[in-house]
């Protein structure tokens, strides 16, 4: 399957309180692919985030109260898929990822080697903080054993999806393991994950991630995914 051209490339970006950085990626995601092919979907934000998009000349789709990334991508996929969209990136609001990597991500995907491209930063970890690198290293162990394939960055949020593969999915996880629910449930029903090197970029961005509740939901995702394995 080949990518087509822009107008069928779509972006999906949750937002829950991104902060400054939404804007500068607004901007260079819709360089890329153009403003009506990028989607906010503003999961309850209090700190103006989809004021900032709508501003921006993005379409905003808003969830009245936080229910999480995977809550929010679901509805961004639907909406993506609704207007007719082949390819649908996601990535992150915060400025951790790059849109100008876009291009790169559309080449790995017109070679047809893969139905999911996941953008890997660990080909180059010189300024990923040593506890987050050992930590994406063990989840993406976990998560290659869990799939059936080698995934070499699993928590990236930066991702290239093929339509097939979201049509395919019966995607249930609210929070931040849904990320991983997708890459075990495409690897299982059969698609093809690759990997583009990507930048490691961090600024004074806060994660969202909760160390220990979003820890406890993703060992209960490896136990529920290993039990129907």
């Amino acid at each position: 399957m080949s990518p087509p051209g822009n107008p069928r490339v779509m972006a999906v970006i949750p937002a829950y309180n991104p902060g400054p950085g939404l804007t500068p990626v607004l901007q260079a995601a819709g360089r890329e692919l153009g403003q009506d092919a990028v989607i906010v979907v503003d999961d309850g934000a209090q700190d103006g985030a989809g004021e900032r998009a709508r501003a921006a000349g993005v379409r905003v789709i808003t969830h009245p109260v936080n229910r999480g990334k995977g809550a929010a991508l679901r509805t961004g996929f639907a909406a993506a898929l609704a207007a007719g969209a082949e390819w649908v990136f996601t990535l992150d609001a915060d400025g951790q990822h790059d849109p100008a990597e876009m291009p790169a991500f559309l080449a790995a995907a017109k070679s047809g080697g893969a139905d999911l491209w996941i953008g890997d930063r660990m080909r180059n970890t010189a300024d990923m903080p040593w506890l987050r690198r050992l930590a994406n290293q063990s989840t993406s162990s976990i998560i290659s054993a869990l799939a059936g394939q080698p995934i070499a960055d699993s928590q990236s949020g930066y991702r290239l999806i093929g339509a097939p593969v979201l049509r395919a999915l019966d995607l249930r996880f609210d929070r931040f393991e849904a990320e991983s629910e997708i890459l075990i449930k495409a690897s299982r029903a059969g698609f093809r994950i690759g990997a583009v090197s990507i930048r490691t970029i961090y600024g004074e961005e806060r994660s969202t991630i909760h160390p220990i509740r979003d820890t406890v939901r993703f060992i209960s995702l490896v136990l529920k995914l290993w039990l129907h394995s």
